[in-house]
C-alpha cells in the first residue's frame, strides 16, 4: 500500500465511510487474477547459493593480506613492512598494523555473509521441497486422488 493510499484510508475512515484494505494483493497482482509479482524457483535460489559459495573461495584466496608470502613465524608480507617501518620509527608501521587488522576482520565478515547465504539457500531449498510434499501428500485422498476444491474451502471457514 503507498503512502497517498494510506492517507486516502485514514481520510475516509474519518469521514465515517467504510473502507476496506488490501494486505499482499494489488490489482491484477497475486490475489487480484494476475500474476504473481515475487516468484522464486529452485533454479533461482541454486544460482544464488552458488555464487555466494564462489565468491566465498574467491574471497578466501585472494584477500588474504595478512597472511600472504608468510614467514617462519607466520608474519605476511604486509605486517613484515608494517614492523619494517615501525623498527625504523616510521608512525606508518603502526597505522598499516592497524590496516591489515581492519581489512582482516571485514574480510572475515564478508566471508562469513557468503557461507551464511550460501548454507541458508541450501536449506531453504530443501525445506521447500519438503513442505511441498508434506502439502501435497495432505491434500490426498486415501486413494491417491487429489481433495476437491469443495473441502479444501472447508479448511478456511
Amino acid at each position: 500500500m503507498v503512502w497517498n493510499e494510506w492517507e486516502s484510508a485514514k481520510a475516509e475512515v474519518a469521514a465515517g465511510r467504510q473502507v476496506s484494505m488490501r494486505l499482499n494483493q494489488l490489482p491484477g497482482g497475486a490475489g487480484g487474477g494476475g500474476q504473481a509479482d515475487l516468484v522464486v524457483h529452485q533454479d533461482d535460489l541454486g544460482a544464488v547459493g552458488h555464487e555466494a559459495f564462489t565468491l566465498h573461495g574467491k574471497l578466501l584466496k585472494g584477500a588474504d593480506i595478512a597472511g600472504a608470502g608468510s614467514n617462519q613465524s607466520g608474519a605476511g608480507t604486509t605486517m613484515q613492512a608494517a614492523a619494517a617501518l615501525k623498527a625504523s620509527k616510521f608512525a606508518l608501521g603502526g597505522e598499516l598494523e592497524t590496516t591489515v587488522s581492519v581489512w582482516t576482520s571485514q574480510v572475515k565478515a564478508v566471508l562469513q555473509a557468503c557461507a551464511h547465504i550460501s548454507n541458508h539457500l541450501d536449506y531453504s531449498k530443501k525445506a521447500h521441497a519438503e513442505d511441498d510434499a508434506a502439502i501435497a501428500a495432505s491434500l490426498r485422498n486415501r486413494d491417491g486422488s487429489a481433495v476437491p476444491a469443495s473441502r479444501l474451502a472447508e479448511y478456511f471457514k
